[in-house]
Order: C-alpha cells, then structure tokens, then sequence
C-alpha cells in the first residue's frame, strides 16, 4: 500500500498539462482502458452523469472543421494551418466529456463536479501510461455550429474537450509555482457560539 501511495503522489506532483505533441500513433483501446478507468470517479446520482464523443484518425478532421467554423478569419489566418496539423497530425484523440445541463442548480454542479473528477482520473492515468493530455474550455464548447458538428445534442453541456497524444519528455513544461498550503487553510479547532438573537 505504501508504495501504492507513493505512486499517486508521484504522478499528482509531476503530471503536466501537454500541448506539444509528437504524433506518435495512438490505438483506440489505449482510449477506452483510460474511460474504463477513469468512470470510477464518485458521483451523486443514481446513474453516471456522462457520456463521451472521441475522435480518432480521419475523424480528427471532423473535429477540426468544426472548430474551425466558430473561429474568426483573424483566426483561421493566424493558426489555420498549424492548427490542423495539432488537430488532425500531432494530437491522436479529441475527446468530448458531455452532460445534461440540468436546469435544477444542484443536480449540474454535481454532475459537472462528478465529470471534473473523472477528468482529473483520466489525465492521472493517462500521465502514468505515457500519454500526454490537455483539458481545453474555449470558446467553441459552447457554440451552436461546433455543438451540432460534433454530435452534442440539444440539452446538453461540454464539461471539457480532452486532446490526447504522445509526447517528448523534453518538450514537458516546468511546473507552475504553488502557493503554500497555510496561506490558503482556515482551521476552527474550538466551538465557537454564535447568537441569533
């Protein structure tokens, strides 16, 4: 178990959010066992929460026309072609996580908070095994034309597009400063009364 725990600190600390990759091919089972795994992730509702749309090989031009109709021409100019290449080359899976936007306040935040943690499962897995990950939130998770391209129905909420891929350790970014714990912590170790009247 010790050695078990350190494992999981060890991947915590040093998983990195990866951007670069090197176009290594990736097989779809390498997906699926990082889904397997990671839908052990807690939820609150009676059943899980979400479902997954993923786009590998020739689909990953697919998923890069349908970003590249929500994008301005400034855009398409300024990253047209390179991001192709990150899309439909370099990264080897674009995966959706999708839940109902559930118009009752707490039953979202706790299918969007259950979705957020299986992400985080992915992504740990996926460092472990190799694979480099990156969790994107832009613009286009929430246009009508890239929703409708990529098969997110009516009624229901991107929570993260997840690109996948291979990576050069040389290409891995330094870790980001954090703050200290005791900046950050509010400890109550005596019961405080408070009156109501």
């Amino acid at each position: 178990m010790d050695a078990a725990k350190v494992g999981i600190e060890e991947t915590i600390r040093t998983r990195r959010t990866i951007r670069d990759f090197n176009g290594e091919p990736m097989n779809q089972e390498e997906v699926i066992k990082l889904l397997e795994d990671a839908v052990w992730a807690h939820f609150h509702s009676a059943r899980e929460p979400w479902r997954f749309i993923l786009f590998m090989g020739e689909g990953r031009r697919t998923f890069a026309e349908a970003v590249a109709r929500t994008l301005s021409k400034e855009m398409i100019e300024k990253y047209g072609e390179w991001g192709m290449k990150q899309y439909c080359e370099l990264m080897q899976a674009h995966l959706l996580v999708v839940i109902e936007a559930d118009p009752r306040q707490k039953q979202f935040e706790d299918a969007f908070s259950a979705s957020a943690a299986l992400i985080q499962n992915l992504q740990l897995l996926a460092w472990d095994r190799g694979i480099g990950v990156v969790w994107k939130t832009n613009d286009y998770n929430w246009d009508p034309k890239f929703l409708e391209s990529v098969g997110v129905k009516a009624g229901e909420r991107v929570v993260g597009t997840l690109h996948l891929g291979y990576f050069d350790e040389s290409k891995v970014p330094r870790p980001k400063r954090r703050t200290p714990v005791e900046d950050l912590l509010t400890i109550h170790q005596e019961y405080s009364h408070t009156s109501h009247e």
